[in-house]
């Protein structure tokens, strides 16, 4: 079973409030935990007072192979968890290729960077 340790949202509406457990992959944003670990106001603005976590029990099931949502992994570091590499659910987040890849791809080749030759100006009359 892959489990993942990630948020439930309770509160009312304008009022959130999520919780902090280990859950079965498959299972909705707001089903059965496998287990609390804690919970997370985010409308309080000290840290520590707003977000409470076991951390014992949040290791435990790391070492047994769950993966953290972004959001939990980062409240496990600023608790001072040092986390595995491989830790987050879907790895380094990404939004396309960065601008000039084809470049640095055609340099770590050992060639150079191809480039779109410029058309030539047409000649009036012809």
């Amino acid at each position: 079973m892959a489990v993942r340790l990630r948020m439930a949202r309770t509160g009312r509406k304008n009022r959130p409030f999520y919780r902090v457990a280990a859950f079965d992959a498959r299972t909705r944003r707001d089903g059965a935990p496998i287990e609390y670990l804690g919970h997370y106001d985010p409308l309080v603005k000290d840290f520590d007072k707003g977000v409470v976590i076991e951390i014992e029990r949040a290791q435990y099931w790391i070492s047994k192979g769950a993966k953290c949502s972004e959001t939990v992994a980062s409240f496990l570091k600023r608790k001072g968890v040092v986390l595995p590499r491989n830790i987050l659910k879907n790895g380094v987040r990404s939004k396309g290729k960065p601008q000039g890849a084809k470049a640095l791809a055609g340099k770590a080749k050992g060639g150079t960077a191809k480039t779109a030759k410029p058309k030539a100006a047409k000649k009036p009359g012809t």
